[in-house]
């Protein structure tokens, strides 16, 4: 496999993201892609596993990391493989749904996490979501934001839209795309956005993802997202909050509706009215209203 590093100058710098880089490099079935991820606090009050989608990266977490670590929660933020700090294999072909997905159980493992609370958004949650099946003491609360478990049905127009845009895209600017939803971005932020990617030979995964998400009965991680769906609905025993970006076209009311009613015990979701799809920009709010339906605050 392949494998390109994006220099670390590129990450000097970045606004609101002090955390220094932790990388792990031997996990199972990784071919030695070097994965970075930010592990901050102690666990006093539990771990908060914050996993970012496409085409970002951990620094998509940055407002909502201080008020988890405010509430004495140990944050670990990993990048997945072609993204942010991680190798980036050149070869699309590399990026499988059960590539990412395997990554994901074994940094957990590797970590040893406990009394987690999963912080998921888009492909964040598409994998994130069917990680607890298979280790259910690990795993006690949830953050679910704009995101989907994709059992196979056929795609929305709004997701194929974006599949089509992205297709059309091959050396996407990340940090505009971001500002596009979210006007008061600085430029410093949205260059953050695109520093992973120096030139279009490092979004093989950017370009890969958009195509990787089950749309068929039959497509690869479908069967496994069907059985992570009967998992939250008999199964979960642990605390779930939801947050919706109300102005989200591709995975927003009409996805996260049906999806609140699949987690179990899953309360009234918290309606962000002008957040889109990138909910973890309007984070911090969100973040403190989570902590405090879990009884989380933030002491004295």
């Amino acid at each position: 496999m392949k494998l390109l590093r994006t220099p670390d100058e590129r990450f000097l710098g970045l606004p609101g993201f002090p955390y220094a880089p932790r990388y792990v490099d031997d996990l199972p079935g990784c071919e030695g892609a070097r994965v970075h991820y930010v592990d901050e606090g102690e666990a006093r009050r539990g771990t908060a596993l914050c996993l970012h989608g496409n085409p970002t990266w951990s620094y998509l977490h940055r407002k909502m990391i201080p008020a988890f670590l405010a509430a004495g929660m140990r944050v670990v933020a990993p990048d997945l493989i072609g993204f942010g700090r991680s190798d980036k294999p050149v070869d699309e072909a590399v990026h499988s749904f059960e590539f990412h997905r395997a990554m994901l159980l074994a940094f957990v493992e590797r970590l040893d996490l406990r009394d987690v609370m999963i912080v998921c958004q888009d492909w964040g949650g598409l994998l994130g979501l069917t990680l607890p099946m298979e280790a259910p003491q690990r795993y006690t609360r949830l953050l679910v934001m704009n995101t989907t478990l994709a059992g196979g049905d056929p795609p929305t127009e709004g997701f194929v839209q974006w599949r089509d845009y992205s297709n059309r895209t091959p050396d996407m600017d990340v940090g505009k795309l971001l500002a596009r939803g979210r006007p008061e971005m600085t430029q410093a932020e949205a260059d953050a956005y695109n520093a992973p990617f120096p030139d279009a030979r490092y979004k093989a995964a950017l370009r890969a993802f958009p195509n990787l998400v089950p749309d068929a009965p039959d497509a690869p991680g479908a069967a496994i997202s069907r059985r992570a769906q009967r998992f939250w609905r008999e199964q979960w025993q642990g605390r779930s909050f939801m947050a919706i970006g109300m102005r989200d076209p591709v995975l927003g009311p009409q996805a996260m509706c049906p999806l609140a009613q699949l987690i179990r015990g899953c309360p009234q979701p918290l309606e962000v009215p002008g957040a889109g799809h990138f909910v973890q920009e309007w984070g911090e709010p969100v973040a403190q209203a989570a902590l405090k339906s879990f009884g989380l605050a933030p002491r004295g």
